[in-house]
């Protein structure tokens, strides 16, 4: 792999060195009823058997089977737990390694006394990512699939499970491959034209300037999903916004079908923020209830007033709440007339169970308390959120990260210009320079050539254990 022979040691000096055999807890530090701890490399399955009650059987054990026994201290042969031993000879399992994956009981002392044994019989602690690096360096999956594992991992949503397991199973990898093939067809053409003569050639010789605008149609196409992807996979900020008794925290607490927030006649009873996830139409939502907007003399209230106004510029949306049962509820949202007029904000016209004043026209009218309403504030707030992109069956190819986003835009910038140049009648062997651009971020996207700096940066983002 052409990765392989460019990196040298610069990733991870630990990391970079397959030689060692690895170990690491890959489910939660928590008490659970069950724990997995991984091991994998050249001497994986001898190291194991050595700490193993049932050394014999775990040697000889066939790839792909599992073999029941304890693991033990070698220096004692005290029993520590038992265990079931997953074994995966060479060239299979998830690393491509000779590797063995423990279960055992999810008791911490328990766990923390098997790391100490293999940390004392010639394992080494696994980096951040490294299960998933090794994969990836002997061929086991692409960049494409390695990202989607922590993608996986974190996804918040039903589709965005969905969306990323589709790029594990190499739905991204393999569109890629296609596109660039077509690329690489175009480059064929343009070389035949530089080293022959065009009457030595033969045939149709007029540049395949369809093919060339097809697949950066297709490239743009692609990158254009990153915002989908990146709206089920990370979520949205939301947040809830108002003068003190606007009714905040009883929404909050409705969105939220439990009572969350304190809920008072009292001005100023939220001081500080509150946050919770939930799902809207399928999307993660990231929900704020937030202290009422006023000129507070205590300190404390002044300082929850500071945090909201901090939240306010990072949210995704606003839902600026409005007393409509005040008879100067015009007043108060006039207070608020820069927040009212962000293109990011949704008006609340809350409290329409008492008797209200008229709404403005692009108020959303509702009852924090008795929950009318609700039905039309959370279809707004889906629409919103999706800005027009339709949400994605598991059929879709979605991207999510920003590296693959900004590679495919890389690729179809580099193919524009190249039209460009063969436009202007420029020599083509220029043309080419840029066709092979764009062959280079199509492979950076798979990890065909790849350099170290994107590497460290993906696989130092994973949990260790992955």
């Amino acid at each position: 792999m052409v990765v392989a022979q460019t990196l040298g040691c610069t990733v991870y000096s630990a990391v970079m060195n397959t030689d060692d055999t690895i170990y690491a807890l890959a489910t939660p530090w928590a008490e659970s009823a069950l724990a997995i701890i991984r091991t994998s490399g050249p001497d994986a399955i001898s190291l194991s058997s050595k700490c193993f009650s049932r050394h014999d059987a775990l040697l000889k054990a066939k790839s792909a089977t599992l073999v029941h026994g304890y693991l033990v201290n070698p220096a004692t042969l005290e029993r520590i737990d038992e265990v079931v031993a997953a074994v995966y000879r060479e060239g299979h399992g998830y690393t491509g390694e000779n590797a063995v994956e423990f279960t055992c009981h999810g008791s911490l002392p328990g766990i923390q006394r098997i790391l100490d044994v293999f940390a004392s019989n010639g394992f080494r602690a696994a980096e951040p990512g490294e299960f998933t690096f090794r994969a990836f360096m002997h061929g086991r999956l692409d960049l494409t699939q390695a990202e989607a594992v922590q993608e996986l991992v974190a996804a918040r949503s039903a589709a965005s499970q969905s969306l990323a397991l589709s790029r594990l199973g190499g739905a991204l990898k393999r569109r890629i491959e296609e596109l660039k093939q077509e690329v690489l067809d175009i480059v064929s053409f343009v070389e035949v034209q530089l080293d022959y003569a065009e009457d030595e050639i033969g045939g149709d010789t007029t540049f395949p300037r369809l093919k060339l605008e097809n697949v950066v149609a297709a490239l743009e196409a692609l990158a254009a999903t990153w915002k989908t992807g990146r709206l089920y996979g990370q979520g949205a900020r939301v947040v809830l916004a108002g003068a003190t008794n606007a009714g905040k925290s009883s929404l909050f607490n409705l969105f939220l079908k439990e009572e969350r927030a304190i809920v008072s006649d009292r001005h100023g009873t939220t001081r500080d923020f509150l946050e919770a996830w939930m799902q809207i139409e399928g999307i993660p939502v990231r929900l704020y209830d937030t202290a009422g907007l006023r000129d507070a003399d205590d300190t404390i209230e002044a300082e929850g007033v500071r945090r909201t106004e901090h939240l306010l510029e990072q949210a995704d949306l606003i839902l600026l709440l409005v007393d409509g049962s005040q008879s100067d509820a015009k007043d108060l949202l006039a207070r608020n007339a820069s927040i009212a007029a962000d293109p990011r904000t949704i008006l609340v016209w809350n409290k329409s169970d008492l008797s209200c004043q008229a709404p403005p026209r692009d108020a959303l009218v509702v009852s924090g308390r008795t929950g009318e309403g609700m039905d039309r504030l959370v279809s707004t707030l889906a629409g919103r959120l999706k800005g027009g992109v339709r949400a994605s069956g598991d059929e879709r190819l979605v991207i999510e990260s920003d590296r693959q986003r900004d590679g495919l835009l890389q690729a179809a910038g580099a193919l524009r210009r190249a039209d460009g140049l063969e436009r202007g009648a420029v020599p083509l062997d220029i043309v080419a320079m840029e066709l092979n651009e764009a062959l280079h971020a199509l492979g950076e996207l798979t990890g065909e050539a790849t350099g170290a700096d994107i590497l460290e940066r993906i696989f130092s983002g994973f949990c260790v254990g992955k």
